[in-house]
């Protein structure tokens, strides 16, 4: 006999570090979390719910360790044991989630478990069809880092996560091309149909900012993100004294907070650069609105040796009209060549070239900000945002049955 699906789905989602009870709060009240400058995942997935009719339990690794229970809603925030661990202290962590996380999803007797990357390792979801949970992978960062080669536990776990995406999940959601090729290259292009989604943004948030002064100085260039190493925030530096003997007119606005602020913003006065090497901390949306405005161009120099997610910095640039510089490091980098200055990763002195030259040709920097406006449209769009593709492969888990369907060949919308 077939099972039969419940008139009311119901849905776990575990949507990573986010802190989804304050974005809960906001979106009941009808507004986004202003902490954001894209939709929140989790803001869209409560929208899908409320479109569906649909009960749903939604699990954050925030540390802020809590739960709220409204309406149709449970919530918690329920931190990963040894996140910050390495070798078998973190895999064991990793673990103990996946079972918990199987645990709360029978109890809450779910229908489907979307699972955003970094919940746990991906062969702990195979559990879940067995349970009678249908699985959808959110695939927000790179499954291995392109450029280095994996270490020996990563790769054992890949190998056993394959069959996730090759026969347990019921789709799988990504969103770049490089995460869909990785896929594919796991799997031996024998996986689950793949959505790709784009981050979604509200047109106003941008439709009033004022366009690059070319001609006011000094030439601004604005980071934004966490302050880590991985994330090339000490490169930046570095980027920052090559570009000092080329140039003294550039300027960098770091935005955001993160473990080695206090360092980085020692190391920038110890080398003389604190009139021109400026860290922010962390910045709301108006802050960032002021820090946009005043830039001419948008870095990002995430590292080789970090997994690196989309990088929505990228695309907040171009939605800036803000030329972009970064690397090949960054996925999402093929969704907006056109308007990206390219440089090889970790290469400090093509990343001071790039600016200098941003700065010095007024016609290659025209062209590149005209590629901006063209590529605009797409990111304000919701049919391609991840709500939309998710909304489409629930309607799908709650009219089939799960295990009735072959493989599927990779399937591609962007």
């Amino acid at each position: 006999m077939q099972k039969m699906m419940p008139s009311s789905l119901r849905v776990l989602y575990a949507a990573g570090p986010g802190n989804v009870i304050g974005t809960y709060q906001h979106w009941s009240q009808q507004k986004d979390d202003p902490s954001q400058v894209s939709v929140t995942y989790s803001g869209q997935f409560f929208e899908v719910c409320r479109e569906l009719n649909a009960n749903a339990y939604v699990i954050s690794s925030c540390r802020d360790k809590r739960t709220l229970q409204d309406g149709a809603f449970i919530l918690e925030h329920r931190p990963i044991p040894f996140r910050k661990a390495t070798g078998l202290l973190y895999h064991a962590g990793q673990i103990w989630y996946g079972l918990r996380l199987a645990i709360t999803a029978v109890r809450f007797r779910a229908d489907v478990a979307v699972v955003a990357d970094g919940t746990t390792h991906w062969f702990m979801l195979s559990l879940l069809p067995r349970l009678g949970v249908q699985v959808i992978p959110s695939l927000h960062c790179v499954l291995w880092r392109k450029f280095l080669p994996m270490r020996k536990l990563e790769k054992t776990a890949l190998r056993w996560g394959k069959r996730l995406f090759q026969r347990d999940c019921r789709a799988i959601l990504a969103i770049s091309d490089d995460i869909a090729e990785q896929v594919a290259m796991l799997t031996h292009r024998q996986h689950r149909t793949i959505s790709i989604f784009t981050p979604v943004y509200r047109r106003e948030q941008f439709a009033l900012l004022k366009p690059p002064d070319e001609a006011r100085s000094p030439f601004r260039v604005l980071f934004a993100g966490r302050i880590e190493p991985e994330k090339g925030v000490f490169d930046l530096l570095d980027i920052a004294k090559q570009t000092r003997s080329l140039s003294p007119n550039i300027v960098f606005d770091l935005c955001g907070d993160g473990s080695a602020l206090d360092a980085l913003r020692q190391a920038a006065a110890a080398a003389g650069l604190a009139d021109s090497f400026i860290c922010h901390g962390h910045c709301d949306q108006s802050a960032m609105r002021r820090r946009y405005e005043a830039s001419h161009a948008v870095i990002v120099p995430t590292r080789t040796d970090f997994v690196e997610g989309f990088n929505k910095v990228v695309v907040e640039g171009v939605l800036a009209g803000r030329p972009v510089v970064t690397s090949a490091a960054c996925p999402a980098l093929s969704a907006v060549r056109e308007a990206v200055v390219e440089v090889p990763p970790n290469d400090i002195a093509a990343y001071a070239e790039a600016l200098v030259t941003l700065m010095g040709d007024r016609a290659f920097y025209r062209q590149k900000q005209q590629a901006c406006l063209k590529l605009q449209d797409r990111f304000y769009d919701p049919k391609r945002g991840w709500a939309a593709r998710l909304k489409t492969l629930l309607l799908t888990c709650k009219s089939q049955n799960y295990g009735a369907s072959a493989l599927q060949p990779e399937y591609r919308e962007t």
